[in-house]
């Protein structure tokens, strides 16, 4: 899986990253400073994990814009919406996936036996991630009745902390398509890492809502990105030592 370590790979992949970024940038996804470290991330991961590392991320952003876009005129109505029309800056590019980046490098310099578990981590910090968008995003526009995750008192839809059963439903479904795109990429070789993942991804979304109503609102400088951040790196911690479980993984 990992790519091999060549000079002439990696400025293949700068190169290739820089004609794609040239080609998409217009897309509604990124802002533009958004499309420039979002070339930087695809170079590494292409560099790193070849073009299966760059499509897993590339499935990601493109899902995650798209439901960011569903009701987005009732979410803005509502003052719910994500900023600049759903557009991500770097912020938001590198608070996904700073995580699951550093684990790409590691995995494509790591002995043999410990790539499974880095990629497993990888795999469960972006579907982590995609679960959290899809919770978000549908949760704000879809759900009916919204709790605060600590005290379970009703909410408004869009306070930190706050979580519904249709958001939450929508966090288990953005988890289990990413953890189908990871499988279809090979990332997750058995029925069990599959598994694994999506329970990372769904144990992760729920303790990254009770940062949310416990700590976020305490600490001026915790920002949605930081969060985001420290919630790719708890499904990916998880992931990581659930990897010891005995046939998780094919034997090295």
């Amino acid at each position: 899986m990992p790519a091999p370590q060549t000079l002439s790979h990696w400025l293949l992949a700068l190169a290739l990253n820089a004609v794609l970024i040239s080609l998409a940038r217009r897309a509604p996804l990124l802002t533009q400073a958004g499309w420039v470290h979002a070339g930087i991330l695809g170079t590494l991961l292409w560099g790193s994990l070849g073009w299966r590392g760059w499509l897993a991320v590339v499935a990601y952003l493109v899902l995650g814009s798209l439901v960011t876009r569903l009701g987005l005129r009732e979410k803005s109505a509502r003052g719910l919406a994500e900023a600049r029309g759903g557009r991500r800056g770097p912020e938001n590019v590198w608070g996904s996936a700073l995580v699951g980046c550093l684990l790409a490098l590691l995995a494509c310099r790591a002995p043999l036996a410990a790539r499974g578990p880095l990629l497993l981590g990888f795999a469960a910090s972006f579907a982590a991630k995609l679960a959290d968008t899809f919770g978000s995003e549908i949760g704000k526009r879809w759900g009916r009745r919204t709790i605060l995750i600590t005290s379970l008192r009703p909410v408004p839809p869009g306070t930190e902390g706050a979580v519904s059963l249709e958001g939450t439903a929508a966090s288990l479904a953005g988890a289990v398509l990413m953890a189908l795109v990871l499988s279809l990429l090979g990332f997750l070789p058995t029925p069990a890492a599959f598994l694994v993942v999506v329970a990372a991804a769904m144990v992760a979304t729920l303790l990254e809502s009770v940062v949310g109503a416990t700590l976020q609102p305490r600490l001026a400088w915790l920002s949605n990105e930081l969060v985001n951040g420290l919630q790719t790196l708890m499904a990916a911690a998880l992931a990581l030592a659930l990897a010891a479980v005995p046939g998780l993984l094919p034997l090295p």
